[in-house]
C-alpha cells in the first residue's frame, strides 16, 4: 500500500521535541523524508530512532532557526539533493515566562521577534523556491491564539505570534494562484515543556499531547489538501479565516 506523502519532503523545525518532534514523526509515518531541524542534537538523535522504528527515514539538521545564513545553506543544499521541497512546517517558537511590557527586557524582545517572526521570514524568503518546484507545495506555520486575544503578561509572544500571522496571511496572498498552500495552526493548550514554563501551575495530565496535535497537522500537508490563507484552531477543531480570532 502506497503511503499517502510517499516521495515527498518535509522540512521540521523545532523537532526535537514537543509539537515538532511528534509532526515530523508522523510526516515521516505518513511517507514523507523529513528534513529535522532543531538545536539540540540529543533530541534530533531521538527523533531519528524513532523514525526508524516506525519505518521512515530523516536528515537530522542540527541548526538554530536564528543562523539565518545556515537557513540559506539549507536551502541551497535541498535544491542541489532533492531539487524541491513538499512541506514546510513552521513550527520553532519561544514563549519565555510571563512579565509585565514595563518589566522585560529588550534582548529577550529581540531573541522572541529573532525565532518567532524573522527565522520564518528567512524560512520563506529561502524555501518558497524549491516549495515553487513541487507538483503541491505545503506550509503550515504554528500559531497562537494569543496573538488576537492579547493576554495579559504575554506581551512579546503575543506580538510575535501577532507578526508572524500576519507575515503568512501575506505570503498565502502573493502564492494563492499558485500550486502552494500556506496555513496556520493553533494548536492551544498542549502538553509541552514551552506550556509548562509559561503555566507552571498546570496539570499537564489535562492536556491533549503533541502526537495528537500531529494527526490534524499532517492532512493539511497532503497534496489532495487545497484549503489556502486559512488558520486551523485545534481546541474547537474548526478551519476559520484569517481574519477570525482563534479560540
Amino acid at each position: 500500500m502506497t503511503l499517502p506523502l510517499a516521495s515527498r519532503i518535509a522540512l521540521v523545525t523545532g523537532a526535537s521535541r514537543g509539537i515538532g518532534y511528534a509532526t515530523a514523526r508522523a510526516l515521516a509515518k505518513a511517507g514523507a523524508h523529513v528534513i529535522a531541524v532543531a538545536r539540540t542534537q540529543g533530541g534530533l538523535e531521538e527523533l531519528d530512532d524513532d523514525i526508524r522504528r516506525d519505518g521512515g527515514s530523516a536528515t537530522l539538521v542540527p541548526l538554530s532557526v536564528t543562523d539565518f545564513e545556515g537557513i540559506a545553506r539549507l536551502g541551497a543544499a535541498l535544491n542541489e539533493r532533492h531539487g524541491k521541497l513538499d512541506i514546510l512546517i513552521g513550527n520553532a517558537g519561544l514563549a519565555g515566562t510571563a512579565s509585565p511590557l514595563g518589566h522585560t527586557d529588550p534582548k529577550f524582545w529581540d531573541g522572541m521577534i529573532a525565532v518567532n517572526v524573522s527565522a520564518n521570514f528567512q524560512l520563506i524568503r529561502c524555501m518558497e523556491p524549491l516549495l515553487q518546484q513541487s507538483d503541491a507545495g505545503r506550509a503550515v506555520f504554528v500559531t497562537s491564539g494569543v496573538a488576537s486575544k492579547a493576554t495579559a503578561y504575554l506581551g512579546p509572544y503575543a506580538a510575535s505570534k501577532a507578526a508572524l500571522d500576519a507575515l503568512v496571511r501575506v505570503w498565502a496572498n502573493e502564492t494563492a494562484t499558485t500550486p502552494i498552500r500556506v496555513n496556520l495552526f493553533s494548536p492551544g493548550p498542549i502538553r509541552t515543556r514551552m506550556r509548562a514554563i509559561v503555566f507552571p501551575g498546570e496539570d499537564p495530565t489535562t492536556l491533549d499531547t503533541p502526537a495528537q496535535v500531529a494527526e490534524f497537522i499532517v492532512p493539511m500537508c497532503l497534496p489532495s489538501w487545497n484549503e489556502t490563507g486559512k488558520l486551523y484552531d485545534y481546541k474547537s477543531r474548526t478551519l476559520m479565516s484569517f481574519h477570525q480570532p482563534s479560540a
